[in-house]
């Protein structure tokens, strides 16, 4: 804490100052908060595991075989390093082979994977023409519904293909030279730089990029439910070969598909219709090593990490290798990996302290719910119903993904991540249709996060999360409900934040408010947007108050819900002082402190551009819009932070 610091003029500060004085970030991080303090300790766990499996040589088809072997596989690195592109060579020479565009159409189909999801913050992008996202229909909770959506871009998000910011052409030049690069690197022009292919790959990603919804309506769900039939999917985006893609990405038997962007699917037909055919193979060769390049020899390794982590995140230095290895392992066999570490690190009676706080901060916000005077008795029916349906694991999954059909193959680096990516795309598909799968996680177990599952109305709290400092037992109660409940509170409001508003408790997508509640909380909303539109942390870049509306509309509700959790658990008994704060203080002053973070300017941009969260020091300024917080620490008009009470923003 920097106590020098008057809470009203920078609350932030106050609680964080002398951390964020003091605080180094990692040569190999863009960022350092508490949260990546714990993927440390989570990941120094993990490599114990998986080295233990290496080492074990337990019996093959084992789950602890292929933990072991993925990991060695990703270890040698000299084997890695002797193979050079070699393991690349037949997707490339597929590649080659296009000769017409039905075939165009089905390599593209076959490239489609599962790891997308268009409400979680972090699961958006992927580097394929379209991803899968299976979840339960929008209209019908009973059943699996495919989603599309967009992708194949170089860039995380159109914005750095069309913004004209001075910012955003140094990028485009950035990129368009790394991409001369890697061209060159995988022999893949007749020029030896590489600069005319690169060219043309980058006019290529343009046209791509201005069919692209913006990131603000890919997560408004309401922009994203557009049912298509397989009719309309073929008469509304022709140009490409529908029977072709879909046989090939397994799709074929599906009558119909939500279409999240539609104007990507639609303008993603229509250039391959226009573009010619050797274009096409020279972006889809472009984008193969770029996936690849993580598992390839050194050279590929380096320049992927000299443009997307340094240049775009601004790390210095490229992660060790150990740290690389861990992550392909856990994205190939995570819910293994996890079945061993809650053993090992998640005591059961931690389990059973979350339980009990999710418990009250329910509670708490189910009598919020009923004290609000802005909400009618119908309105606030519907929401108590949908409080009461919401299901939250803590820790772990009950019931553990068979892994039995996964093939591993020690030495084979790139062919055991494919063979990983189609497994998990594979189960996917299975999933299609049927009930929705309410049992098997999103998330793995050893994952410093939580999630909240919308649709299903359902959240995942994961035990790698409930570590210090992020929820130390030690703490007083004030303080552990400050630091960790906030963020129970924050994904329970998640259920009925701007997206969360408009599916009911089995998931459905209608309108469950009455008319005037719905203008009261659209409003409402409005001004939570308009206070974070206020926020500017960079000369020429602003928070962006509309992208990040659901996740402060969470932390609003999170923060105040909890708060009245831990005043209700104290039985009317007063908290004793702590450090010279009173409870209260201790409870504000612990979420400011889960919010310390010092992040590089470069991953600064970058969140501002595409993460659907504000700035944790903003994040932090939640509390301007609490009475509590200003009783707490005698916050009085004049100061940089006093909002006037009217100005405050209440929702829940």
């Amino acid at each position: 804490m920097d106590r020098s610091v008057p809470p009203g003029q920078d609350f932030y500060r106050y609680a964080n100052g002398e951390w964020q004085r003091t605080a180094e970030i990692p040569p190999d991080r863009s960022s350092i908060a508490p949260d990546r303090q714990v993927q440390e300790r989570v990941l120094l766990r993990t490599r114990a595991i998986v080295e233990e499996a290496v080492a074990a040589k337990a019996a093959a088809g084992s789950e602890l075989r292929k933990i072991g072997d993925t990991y060695a596989s990703f270890m040698d690195e000299a084997a890695v390093e002797s193979m050079g592109l070699e393991p690349l060579r037949p997707e490339l020479a597929r590649i080659a082979a296009l000769a017409d565009r039905r075939a165009l159409a089905e390599y593209l189909g076959g490239t489609v994977r599962a790891n997308v999801d268009p409400l979680n913050a972090g699961v958006l992008y992927t580097d394929r023409v379209l991803g899968l996202w299976a979840e339960q229909d929008l209209a019908d909770p009973s059943r699996t519904a495919a989603y599309l959506l967009q992708g194949g871009l170089g860039f995380p998000d159109r914005s750095y293909y069309l913004d004209d910011t001075p910012e955003a052409l140094e990028l485009r030049a950035a990129y368009r030279a790394h991409l001369a690069r890697v061209i060159a690197l995988a022999h893949l022009a007749s020029d030896e730089t590489g600069d005319t292919m690169a060219e043309r790959v980058l006019e290529f990603e343009t046209r791509l990029a201005r069919s692209h919804a913006s990131a603000e309506d890919s997560g408004d769900l309401e922009k994203g439910n557009n049912p298509f039939s397989r009719k309309e999917l073929e008469a509304r985006a022709p140009g490409m070969d529908w029977g072709a893609f879909l046989g090939a990405a397994g799709l074929d038997r599906q009558p119909g598909f939500i279409v999240w962007q539609p104007s990507a699917v639609i303008g993603l037909a229509a250039l391959v219709a226009e573009i010619p055919l050797p274009t096409w193979r020279e972006y889809l060769a472009v984008r193969a090593v770029e996936r690849a390049s993580p598992y390839l020899s050194r050279a590929f390794v380096e320049e992927r990490f000299a443009f997307y982590e340094h240049e775009l995140e601004g790390k210095p230095r490229l992660p060790d290798r150990w740290k690389r290895g861990l992550r392909a392992t856990e994205a190939a066999l995570g819910p293994a990996i996890g079945h061993i570490y809650v053993a090992r690190h998640f005591p059961p009676e931690v389990k059973v302290e979350i339980e009990e706080m999710v418990r009250n901060i329910k509670a708490a916000f189910a009598v919020r719910i009923d004290a609000l005077t802005w909400l009618s008795e119908q309105t606030k029916a519907e929401a108590r119903e949908k409080l009461a349906a919401m299901r939250v694991g803590i820790g772990y999954p009950d019931r553990w993904p068979d892994m039995s059909g996964l093939k591993v193959v020690r030495g084979d680096l790139l062919g055991n991540v494919e063979r990983a990516e189609l497994f998990w795309y594979r189960r996917a598909l299975s999933r299609l249709g049927r009930p929705p799968e309410r049992e098997e996680w999103i998330s793995l177990p050893q994952t410093v996060n939580a999630f909240n599952l919308p649709i299903q109305n359902r959240l995942e709290f994961c035990a790698g999360a409930f570590e210090p400092p992020l929820y130390d037992r030690t703490a007083t109660a004030a303080a552990r409900y400050g630091g960790t409940g906030w963020f129970i509170g924050h994904e329970i409001t998640h259920g009925f934040d701007s997206g969360g508003a408009k599916l009911d408790a089995q998931g459905r997508f209608r309108t469950w408010w009455t008319l005037a509640d719905l203008e009261r909380f659209t409003s409402a909303g409005a001004a939570l947007v308009s206070q974070y539109d206020g926020y500017r942390p960079f000369p020429d870049l602003a928070v962006n108050g509309k992208l990040t509306l659901a996740e402060n509309i969470a932390d609003l509700g999170g923060v105040a819900a909890t708060y009245d959790a831990w005043r209700a658990s104290l039985q009317g008994a007063e908290p004793a002082m702590e450090g010279g704060l009173t409870g209260p203080q201790q409870f504000f002053v612990a979420f400011a402190q889960s919010f310390r973070l010092k992040a590089r300017e470069e991953v600064q941009r970058l969140w501002l551009r595409t993460d659907g969260h504000a700035p944790d020091r903003y994040r932090a300024l939640t509390v301007r819009n609490l009475d509590a917080w200003y009783d707490a620490f005698h916050v009085q008009p004049g100061q940089d932070l006093w909002l006037a009470p009217e100005d405050r923003v209440r929702i829940w």
